[in-house]
Parts: C-alpha cells; structure tokens; sequence
C-alpha cells in the first residue's frame, strides 16, 4: 500500500515526506547510492532500453485499453469482476496461458504465464486493479463526479499500476521471441491490495518460490527507486463482551464492554513513551453500542500495528494484546483478540534497483504545456503550490523506512523484489486523493503506464538474459534475509480475505465466507 504514509524514517533519523516528495533530497549526496554503481548500471542498459521502448510501442493499444477501462470501471477491494476480466482478456489475446483464477482462495485473483523453450529464467510481474471509495473523479483538474459518480475511484493509480506491469509482461514476450531467448513470464493478479491484500496468500501458497525476480511499480508524485523499506504489519480486531442493563435504572447490573474498549485506548496511548520511533499504532472504534440509555453489551475496535519488520510488529502486538486483557479485567468484561492479517515489510535488493534506476535514467520524460497546466490546476484546488508534475529522475534513495505497507512484502521474501515510483499525480499531492484519479483518466496516466512498462520489460529482459544480473541479485536478497525462513503472517486456518461478495464465492465453487471471526485468543 504506498499508503497513507506518514512519515519516512531510519535507525537515527525522521524525514519529512513533503521533502522527498518536492525532491530536495536529490541534492543531498548522502541520500545516494554510489555513484560509480550507478554510472555502471547506466552504461549496461543502452541496447535494451531501446528495445523495451519499442516493444512497449508495438503492445501499446493493450496497456492504454487495460489503464482506460479499469478506470472507468473501479471497484472496491474483492469486488474487481470487471477489472481482473480486463487484465485476462488482454493476457488470453496476447497468448498468455491462464494458470488459475480464483487464486489462493480469492476470486478476483489470478495468475497467467507464457513461456518459451524449455527451462530457462521466471520473471514475475504484480498488478493490481482495486480502487478506493469515495475518490470518483472525471478526468478534469477539479473536484466533479467520474463516470461511475464519486463512490468508487482510481484515487491510488491502480488502473495505471495494472496497465504497467500486464503491459511489460507482454513487451517482454516480443523481446523473448526476437531474441529467441527461453523463459517464462508470469502475471500475478493482485486482488484487493488496498484491504487484505493477494499477495500474501499467494506467498503462503508458495506462488512466488520460483521466480528468479518479481518487478513491480507505484504511481507517485516523483520519479523515484531506492532501497525502500516498507514498515511490517498486524491488524487486530479487539472485541468486548459485557452484560446490558437499563443505564439509568440499575446500571450496576451492567457490565460496560464500551469501558473496556475505551480503557484500552487509554492504555494503547500509554504505550506510546516506551514505543520506538518506528512504531506506529493507529485504531478506530467500530462498535460502541445502540443506545446511550442501554449499558453496551458490545464493543469493538480494529488496530494495526505497524513497524520495522515482523519481529518488531510480533513484540508491540504482544504488548497490545495484555493492554486488552488489561481493560477487561479492570472492567468486568470479556474480550476476544482476533489477528486476521498481517504483511511482511519490503525487502529491497540493491542489484535490482540499480538496473531499474539505470532504465529511468533511459526514459525520455516529457510533459506537454497542457499536462503541466492540467497538475497545476490540481494544485490550486487544493491549495498546494503550483510546482506541475515532476520531470526529472530523483538519484537512488539509499536504505530508509516508511511508515506505510505494501503486500509486495511478503513477495520479497520470496523472491529477489524490486518497486520504483512514476509521477502520475502532481508534486505534494498524495495518493489516496482526487487528482490522483484525475490524473489517471487523461494523457498523463497514459505516458506513465506506458513510462513504466518500458522500465520493467527492460529490467525482465536483462534479467533474462544476464546470469550474472540474476546471480547479483539473489546473492543480495540472500543476504538480507540472514538465513530467516518466511512464515507467513496469515493465522493458521484462515481461507481467505474476509467481505468477499457471497455471489462472488457461490461462483468459485465456495459455499461459505469462512470463519468471520476466529478468535485465535480468548482473553
């Protein structure tokens, strides 16, 4: 989730995100990756960068129809029918066999791969496809309903993310077959990325254990890679069980499970002195009871906990959960402690940022007078100012921490992973908002999605056909690992994301939802 990141931070400093996103640190050397690294990388990439631009250009009608119809057609996490059927249309017309759908207990997920001659490097690609409420927008530099009003909307990019990654899935065919080079090209469908992503159960369902390299990329308001790490995570849902009574009658009847509730909260915000500075712990209040006249028989509150990796996130969740019984205790009441998900932080790989760094150093970027006006119009709707959309490539940012999460993850501890950012919404706007959909639905979400899938065909084809770019690049995530076996963060017996459409289980041959609630402990 590139989400709602709060902040940026390492072991001994705090970076303000609005400074990254403006580029100012792109004049601070100590933010780059070596240079001569660099340097190296660039002058390796010059014959297949061109050929990634061209292949791009010959399957370019597929991407832009892949970007123009999710779109126009956004819907929420586990709900994406249209906009996975997009993707597979498109991966079936472009002589991609369609592995499973359906996957990993998901409906909307599915995997799809081609491959040529026999054995041969597996490259993987990530899109995603789900939207977000609230951020339906038509493609204008102002607030005003999208083509399907303003529920639903594209407010993340993944209309342009999807079109990016399918898009370099089959520029990279043409590039095997041109080349006549073996190998297999796979497309994972990432279902739900904004909630209880796919990736995570296509990790615990060893989906990515083969792979020698999976790419991905993120709509952004910068032209960016780096060693990025992103914060692990749990999500917790706290549930009280108290006993009703008339509140104004014999309230000492009652047992409040809303006391409980609430004294957890005090106790959570008494954590906070003894956190350290990369934790973050952020909850809301789902259930507080009816009726101020009744004593709440029920309460709940859903928290994720998030920070560096999943030890850090495993020692917090285990203070989390004592606060809770804690408050039940100190209340009278009963509470249930479900951990329903959680997600590894991103593992970055130095050997695949280079090279990607080196392709976007091969982009030539350009924005038109209009698209530039178009971001500035952006701008002064929301106040910001009126900087446009960045044209330029930011240096390698070295190895620093957000406070978001990603799915993507638990990939990269799979696989040797790599991500980078593309402008596609304007410098200072964050995702999650309006112009992002804006943005997405014109000429700059087109020169993006396409802007991306140049990089990632460029970088599958290197690794490809580059034993050594492969070896580099699991000898790095071998060592970043440390020896560590992934275990999967999901609770043991949990089938599949919870809110998947009934009628959407009925058609992949499931007859129930699962378990809604399992409470993995009874406090």
């Amino acid at each position: 989730m590139w989400d709602e990141s709060i902040g940026f931070f390492d072991r001994t400093t705090d970076f303000s995100r609005r400074a990254l996103l403006v580029g100012s640190v792109a004049s601070t050397a100590a933010w780059m990756i070596a240079p001569s690294f660099v340097r190296a990388q660039d002058m390796a990439v010059a014959g297949s960068a061109k050929s990634a631009h061209d292949a791009v250009q010959s399957v370019r009608d597929a991407i832009l129809r892949i970007s123009h119809e999710v779109w126009k057609n956004p819907e929420l996490s586990l709900h994406e029918e249209i906009s996975a059927g997009i993707h597979l249309r498109e991966l079936r017309e472009a002589g991609f066999t369609i592995v499973s759908t359906g996957t990993s207990g998901i409906p909307t997920a599915f995997v799809a791969e081609w491959t040529q001659g026999k054995g041969g490097p597996k490259i993987g690609f990530l899109p995603e496809y789900d939207a977000l409420p609230g951020l339906g927008n038509a493609a204008e530099p102002r607030q005003t309903p999208g083509p399907t009003g303003i529920e639903v909307g594209h407010g993340c990019g993944h209309n342009m993310l999807g079109a990016g990654c399918t898009g370099a899935a089959f520029a990279l065919k043409k590039m095997m077959i041109d080349g006549g080079h073996p190998g297999t090209v796979r497309v994972y469908g990432c279902a739900a990325e904004e909630t209880e992503g796919a990736k995570v159960y296509m990790a615990r369902d060893g989906l990515f254990d083969d792979l020698d390299a999976c790419l991905a990329w993120h709509p952004g308001p910068m032209n960016a890679t780096g060693l990025l790490r992103t914060a692990a995570v749990n999500m917790l849902r706290i549930r009280y069980t108290g006993r009703t009574a008339h509140a104004g009658v014999d309230p000492w009847e009652g047992r409040s499970a809303l006391k409980g509730a609430e004294l957890f909260g005090t106790g959570i915000q008494f954590m906070r002195e003894h956190l350290k500075p990369t934790t973050r712990l952020h909850y809301t209040y789902t259930d507080g009871g009816g009726a101020p006249n009744v004593v709440p028989g029920t309460a709940e509150i859903l928290i994720m906990v998030r920070d560096q990796d999943r030890a850090e996130v495993n020692t917090v969740t285990g203070w989390v959960k004592d606060v809770a019984a804690g408050s039940a205790i100190s209340t009278q009441t009963e509470v249930a402690v479900d951990l329903f998900f959680g997600m590894h932080d991103l593992l970055p790989n130095e050997t695949l940022v280079g090279r990607i760094h080196a392709h976007m150093s091969a982009l030539a970027l350009e924005w038109t007078d209009e698209e530039q006006e178009f971001a500035k119009g952006c701008q002064r709707e929301m106040g910001l100012p009126e900087a446009g959309i960045m044209p330029a490539i930011m240096p390698p940012l070295p190895e620093i921490t957000t406070g978001g999460s990603t799915d993507v993850g638990d990939v990269s501890y799979n696989t040797p992973t790599a991500l980078f950012a593309l402008a596609t919404m304007p410098i200072g706007v964050g995702l999650h908002t309006w112009p992002v959909t804006a943005c997405g639905g014109m000429s700059i979400g087109d020169k993006s999605s396409l802007y991306s899938a140049i990089v990632m065909a460029g970088v599958g084809y290197d690794l490809i056909t580059d034993a050594k770019l492969r070896a580099a690049a699991k000898a790095d995530f071998d060592r970043r690992k440390e020896g560590r076996t992934y275990v999967s963060p999901l609770p043991e017996g949990k089938l599949r994301p919870e809110g998947i459409p009934q009628h959407l289980l009925l058609r992949d041959g499931h007859d129930e939802l699962g378990v809604e609630f399992s409470e993995n402990a009874r406090l």
